[in-house]
């Protein structure tokens, strides 16, 4: 054959690329030491050009075919190569405004909720309704051709359902504690996820993290402990649920991690699809339970009370709306952001986040909370940076 036959040289590349590509990712065999198969696709050997590219692009980054993409990894299609970097300025002012974004819808969620379930305290049905609305944001795009459509099977759906179920928990379980209490302790409650975390991980999976890891649970646990004492609108109820929501969350990242983690589970299930899928998942889960606790009867009773306080229903229906298209924009915004930084600092900015939203919910709210109270709620979110920080230097 000829010496410059371009599958030939391709495969050749291909080989050269991986011999000497760092392996980025955990646990990855050295590229010479899989065989032949395992380093050259079929498509590839057969002749495909196309295909072909695609592994090349994968290998010079020393990644498998597909692993560009966290949630389909066999998938050649997010490995085609990389756009240009921005520059460093650009990048920064870039991050800058998605973090901005995502600090200010993810506040003017938080404040929306609680005003809907002020004016129509039906957690239930406001969570239900704010999963819904996912729905013609993301059949819009992938109708249009604005985004990639999913495909998934039935078996993956399968799979993906108890992290549906997860995620759903995870809202509702916050939406009920923040119509029950304030919204800053309802945050507080949730920065005792990596308690769950650890503790799911060593009851159910015998995974067990470094000592300096577990003490960073002290303060968060210490710093609930204080909160919850000095909570002036302390309830049960509010603290079950907000408290709930975080072993659901903790839950469900666990689970993806252990049970999801490396399956091809469909094409285009990028980070926001994913959501999507999920929420839609999640919605399908609740909408039954969300009915037979509050039904069409108690949900007319609630709406003609917050008629009867002086509400309007355009001015309700307004409430229901920006607040479900919040809840399912900073989400994606969300992905934009933290898809762009390093685990440390996702985990600052994701503590920065809480803070704000905090002190956002007690200037609107004009919520009055004690001085050992704010210690307790300070002392806990600098535990859970702690735990991240921590977490991420002994893993």
């Amino acid at each position: 054959g000829k010496l410059a036959d371009p599958a030939l040289m391709a495969a050749a590349s291909v080989l050269f690329s991986a011999a000497y590509a760092p392996a980025h990712r955990i646990g990855a065999v050295p590229a010479l030491r899989r065989p032949l198969a395992a380093r050259v696709p079929p498509a590839l050997l057969d002749g495909s050009a196309e295909d072909g590219a695609a592994f090349s692009a994968a290998a010079q980054l020393g990644r498998e075919p597909g692993t560009c993409d966290p949630y389909d990894p066999k998938s050649a299609e997010y490995c085609s190569p990389p756009e240009p970097a921005p520059s460093s300025l650009k990048r920064t002012v870039r991050l800058g405004v998605l973090f901005f974004l995502w600090y200010s819808l993810n506040t003017a969620y938080n404040i929306g909720n609680k005003l809907v379930l002020t004016a129509f305290p039906m957690p239930w049905t406001a969570a239900t309704w704010e999963l819904f609305f996912g729905f013609p944001y993301v059949f819009l795009l992938w109708s249009t051709g604005l985004r990639k459509t999913p495909k998934i099977s039935l078996e993956s759906i399968k799979l993906l359902a108890p992290s549906g179920i997860l995620l759903a928990g995870t809202h509702v379980g916050g939406v009920i504690s923040f119509g029950l209490g304030a919204i800053s302790f309802t945050h507080v409650l949730k920065a005792t996820e990596p308690v769950w975390s650890a503790l799911i991980s060593a009851l159910f999976f015998r995974d067990f993290l470094p000592l300096p890891v577990y003490a960073s649970l002290v303060p968060i646990i210490a710093g609930v402990s204080l909160a919850s004492l000095k909570e002036l609108t302390f309830s049960w109820m509010s603290f079950i649920a907000g408290t709930g929501s975080a072993v659901t969350s903790a839950a469900k990242a666990i689970l993806s991690k252990k049970v999801l983690d490396g399956k091809s589970l469909g094409e285009n299930l990028t980070p926001a699809n994913m959501f999507a899928v999920l929420s839609i998942l999640g919605f399908c889960a609740i909408l039954p339970v969300s009915l037979a606790l509050e039904g069409p009867a108690k949900a007319s009773a609630a709406w003609s009370a917050a008629l009867a306080a002086g509400y309007t229903t355009p001015y309700l229906l307004k409430l229901l709306a920006c607040s479900g298209f919040l809840y399912y924009i900073y989400n994606e915004v969300a992905f934009l952001a933290l898809a762009e930084v390093a685990p440390v600092t996702h985990a600052v900015t994701n503590t920065v986040k809480r803070v704000v939203i905090i002190l956002a919910s007690i200037l609107v709210f004009k919520t009055t909370i004690t001085p050992l109270g704010a210690a307790g709620s300070a002392i806990t979110v600098a535990g859970a940076l702690l735990y991240a920080l921590a977490k991420n230097k002994y893993k």
